[in-house]
């Protein structure tokens, strides 16, 4: 009885073993290769439990979501011989799970050495026909589709789909990028120069301009001011000249006593002049007013 229900029990746990031997579970993110024998005998792409042979079959995985792929820091060189540094990021999906398995023994990391050695051409390619200012500009889009192109190829031989492959970064080398700051700096240096050469020479000619305006202003103003000097200094003679014209002989003694004033001043002038000169005409002798006789009444 003993050896009854030992016999039993192992044919249970033997049939339990073959059981999970014979059944597999695919995800629905997964695709299964069933294996029998080193050929692929099935592909199970609808998910849920499976039945395969124990023992013969085996089941490979095989990933079917999409994959993104980073790859920093690739170097290229573009048609004016600088070297920059472009950074990338690619979206693969495996199509064909067979083609997978028999190229790279489905290996994804295998399968991706492969595909950025191919994308590090394809870089350099694209890049090698444009310059620098292409990759910031329209023509990025253009650059993308070209590189996804060239790159797809070498893909579909993997049983792999290039998605997409977008250009995050477009950088200068760290050599590149000293020297072409250094010559940055030194055109802005000159730049600046000669917008300082032009503002002092613009400089100078506001100052000639404005020096040339004040002398022409000054020179008006004096002109314009002796004239009135002169007009005034007319008037001045025209109306002494009508005064003393009404009485020639005041004229004459007040033109007198001015000469006396100035030349006998206080500054102690000594003058040799014979007693009888016109200059002393009015210090002769004044007749006496007590004999002139007065007005009868």
């Amino acid at each position: 009885m003993n050896a009854s229900r030992i016999g039993l029990v192992i044919a249970a746990a033997a049939a339990l073993l073959i059981a999970s031997q014979s059944l597999f579970k695919v995800d629905q993110r997964q695709t299964a290769l069933v294996v029998h024998f080193g050929e692929v005998s099935r592909i199970v792409t609808e998910p849920g439990l499976h039945l395969k042979w124990p023992i013969a079959d085996e089941v490979v995985d095989i990933e079917n979501r999409t994959f993104m792929w980073s790859s920093d820091n690739m170097a290229v060189q573009v048609s004016d011989k600088q070297r920059y540094l472009v950074d990338t990021i690619t979206l693969v999906r495996i199509l064909d799970a067979q083609k997978f398995r028999e190229t790279v023994g489905a290996d994804l990391d295998l399968a991706r050495q492969r595909i950025e050695t191919r994308l590090n051409a394809a870089l350099r390619q694209t890049y090698g026909k444009r310059t620098f200012e292409a990759a910031l500009s329209k023509d990025r889009d253009v650059m993308m589709q070209e590189i996804t192109t060239q790159v797809a190829g070498e893909a579909q031989a993997l049983g792999i789909n290039i998605v997409d492959v977008r250009i995050r970064r477009t950088d200068l080398m760290k050599e590149v990028l000293e020297a072409t700051y250094d010559r940055m700096k030194s055109e802005r240096q000159a730049e600046a120069q000669n917008l300082r050469g032009l503002g002092e020479a613009l400089n100078t000619q506001k100052k000639a301009e404005a020096d040339r305006k004040v002398l022409e202003i000054t020179s008006e103003g004096k002109r314009q001011s002796e004239v009135i000097r002169g007009e005034g200094e007319a008037e001045r003679a025209s109306i002494f000249a009508a005064a003393f014209q009404k009485d020639p002989e005041f004229y004459g003694f007040y033109r007198s006593m001015q000469a006396y004033q100035k030349s006998l001043g206080q500054g102690g002038t000594s003058l040799i002049l014979n007693p009888n000169s016109e200059f002393f005409k009015y210090f002769g002798s004044q007749k006496d007013t007590s004999q002139v006789p007065t007005a009868k009444q």
